[in-house]
């Protein structure tokens, strides 16, 4: 299935318990990522560092905490600082300012709540090399002042996607755009969602253009009592912007939708129209099939809907496609439903229509 690390304590405690429970992992995050940047960039790890040592400077400012945590991962697997951090700044490494090969993770993201439905559920699927299974952690993260994070991720990686006790749920999309800063990395901007109590404070950490390079953070929150709601913010150097309708359901794929934030920043995926926009107009038939059939839609839906394969090997439900150049070749590598009303969530490792769903408890 997938390991499981309870991780509690300070910051710098967490992250130890992180990089030496989870050695292994974090090894092959490595391993995958310095092929990745030689590949696509044409960078050697070196030099990845470095870039990502750009980022410091702000993140110490945003979070001091975040920096501690990444330490004690460091010492924990035994490698460097540096190494982590490059790590939690791979996406503006690999996905931002690009001028090469275009891709990016590919992934669908799904939200529905009231009026369509009294619970609020999100879910997706998340697209990505194969190998990256192999550094597959999910955590429970038991901090001392924040609410308790569940969450999957790639070893070494402190934020991801996922949900915690205050009802807030998170799911991610990767943008590949043309530009980025020097800002928060995308993946500590997920973290610091995660680490919120509200939804509030969670649209505080990412507003303002403090968030490194584009991407999309759908957001789910529940306060109990039918009290819920889901936002899908894109975010950016240049600030956010709420895409989305207000009819109870959102989906999001991997192409900028923001007119606002197109202003600034130009998309450069190649596969916006064969992939992500069929991606997208299939999920949303998905649900307004079900909607006009009156079903009631829970996490078996979620299910059915993460499993679809039409437009294959391009579909939800994504398989590698040997014909595709090298940069194009990827897979659903898990998918995860959160029903954020009963803070219950459901993860499948490797293909949703293949292999079974398991409650995470």
């Amino acid at each position: 299935m997938i390991k499981k690390l309870t991780l509690q304590g300070s910051p710098r405690e967490i992250g130890r318990q992180h990089g030496s429970q989870g050695k292994a992992e974090v090894h092959k995050s490595l391993e995958t990522y310095e092929k990745l940047f030689h590949g696509y960039k044409g960078i050697n790890w070196g030099e990845a560092r470095k870039i990502a040592l750009e980022h410091l400077p702000a993140i110490k400012q945003y979070d001091q905490q975040l920096i501690e945590e990444m330490q004690g991962v460091a010492e924990g697997a035994g490698v460097e600082f540096e190494d982590i951090l490059a790590l939690n700044a791979r996406s503006e490494i690999a996905l931002a300012n690009y001028r090469g090969a275009n891709f990016s993770d590919g992934c669908t993201a799904i939200a529905v709540t009231a009026p369509l439905t009294t619970d609020t559920i999100v879910g997706q699927n998340w697209d990505w090399k194969a190998e990256q299974k192999e550094s597959l952690l999910l955590l429970e993260i038991r901090s001392e002042t924040k609410p308790v994070i569940t969450m999957v991720t790639e070893g070494g990686i402190i934020g991801k996607i996922g949900f915690n006790s205050a009802g807030v749920g998170l799911c991610f999309n990767a943008l590949l755009t043309d530009k980025k800063s020097n800002e928060i990395p995308i993946h500590l901007g997920l973290r610091s969602v995660l680490n919120s109590s509200s939804l509030h404070e969670a649209i505080s950490k990412i507003k303002g253009g403090q968030i490194a390079a584009a991407a999309s953070f759908l957001i789910g929150i529940d306060e109990g009592n039918g009290q819920g709601m889901a936002l899908n913010v894109e975010v950016s150097p240049f600030g956010i912007d709420m895409v989305g309708g207000n009819d109870g359901k959102l989906v999001h794929t991997n192409h900028l939708v923001s007119p606002i934030l197109k202003q600034n920043l130009k998309d450069m995926s190649e596969f916006v129209f064969d992939d992500s926009m069929i991606r997208k107009k299939r999920a949303e038939q998905l649900i307004d099939t079900w909607i006009a059939r009156q079903h009631p839609i829970h996490e078996e839906t979620f299910k059915e809907w993460l499993s679809d394969h039409f437009n294959a090997p391009n579909s939800i439900d994504h398989y590698e496609n040997l014909r595709a150049p090298e940069h194009r070749r990827m897979e659903t590598v898990f998918s995860i439903i959160m029903n954020l009303s009963e803070r219950k969530v459901w993860l499948c490792v490797g293909h949703p229509s293949d292999a079974q769903f398991e409650e995470i408890k």
